[in-house]
């Protein structure tokens, strides 16, 4: 795919441009949104992302187009995985409502920077060296096993500091209370930090974890850097608003741990495969290719994704409608006893 440098640029442009609109048109004056104006802008930034996938289908060709939209699919799903560590963090702070759009659309910016920079370094190390594949695969087919093994979120979890923000805490002092929407402060002399740093902080390293796992996850669907780093912006466009538009839904999915797991494990799975149509490596086969299982082709790639997803949100639905049904029950019991 032969992307020149002015649609690079005219992408780029744009995507900024995005921000800055979320930022001065939304985030500048804190309030909390209405559930009307999350769903609104949640779709308006989904269509843009679906134009954009129709655009890439047109002019490029349905590999390419089936590529975009699988990544972004994928994507778009990790980060709703990725609200549930959001909405702890934000409970974790105490972060007032009408103050956390901002938190989120700084941690968003940081985010896209941040796995700009993963995206090149990742798509430079796969031009050079195809044993990547192998690793990208055993940190996919890692991350489901994990994944899995957690059994989801539940209403029960705390969020637990890390070393980046115990090192920040004793390195720069602290205030107890929220200033607004400060992120700094200054008093009697000396300038402190706010907690709503603290919480951005906290938001910024979980980035750091949530591109080790995303980056990887999209590589295995297209090796087109342009469509790569699309399905990356378009997925983080708009979680913003998908934060309050589904922040009292997300503990409804129960099983989206078991879904997310099923598909990096499956993307984990086809990059292994391709590495081995490529490998190189001298220990394995000679360093000759290995060409026993045939390549996972992009339009089953999607068709597992979307029926996983589906899947995945009927049963926790339905879950979720039986355990509060037995829940009604219990409380009609203990009433009438």
């Amino acid at each position: 795919m032969d992307v020149p440098f002015w649609i690079w640029a005219v992408t780029i442009a744009a995507i900024v441009g995005m921000l800055v609109f979320d930022f001065v048109g939304h985030v500048r004056t804190p309030h909390a949104p209405s559930l009307r104006e999350s769903a609104t802008w949640s779709a308006v930034y989904v269509g843009i992302a679906v134009v954009f996938g129709l655009l890439v289908l047109w002019f490029a060709g349905p590999q390419f187009g089936g590529e975009y939209f699988a990544g972004y699919i994928t994507e778009k799903s990790l980060s709703v995985d990725n609200l549930f560590v959001f909405v702890l963090i934000m409970a974790s702070f105490g972060v007032p409502r009408e103050l956390q759009q901002k938190v989120l659309l700084f941690g968003i910016t940081f985010a896209l920077a941040l796995r700009t920079v993963f995206i090149l370094v990742g798509a430079a190390a796969i031009e050079n060296f195809s044993w990547v594949f192998y690793l990208f695969g055993a940190i996919l087919l890692y991350t489901a096993y994990v994944q899995a093994k957690s059994g989801g979120h539940d209403g029960e979890e705390e969020f637990k500091e890390n070393a980046v923000l115990r090192f920040t805490r004793k390195v720069l002092p602290t205030t107890e209370e929220f200033h607004a929407d400060r992120m700094t402060v200054k008093q009697q002399g000396k300038r402190y930090i706010t907690p709503l740093a603290i919480a951005l902080i906290a938001i910024g390293s979980a980035d750091v974890i949530f591109a080790v796992d995303s980056i990887p996850a999209i590589f295995g669907l297209t090796e087109e850097t342009y469509l790569v780093f699309a399905a990356n912006a378009f997925s983080l466009l708009g979680l913003r608003q998908l934060f309050f538009l589904i922040d009292g839904l997300l503990d409804r999915l129960v099983y989206l741990a078991y879904g997310l797991a099923v598909i990096l494990g499956f993307i984990g799975a086809k990059l292994v495969i391709h590495a081995l149509h490529t490998n190189e490596l001298p220990f394995l086969n000679g360093g000759e290719h290995i060409t026993v299982i045939p390549e996972i082709p992009t339009w089953l790639s999607l068709a597992v994704i979307l029926v996983t997803l589906l899947v995945t949100t009927v049963l926790s639905l339905r879950r979720d409608r039986r355990d509060r049904a037995a829940r009604l029950a219990r409380q009609d019991a203990i009433s009438t006893d």
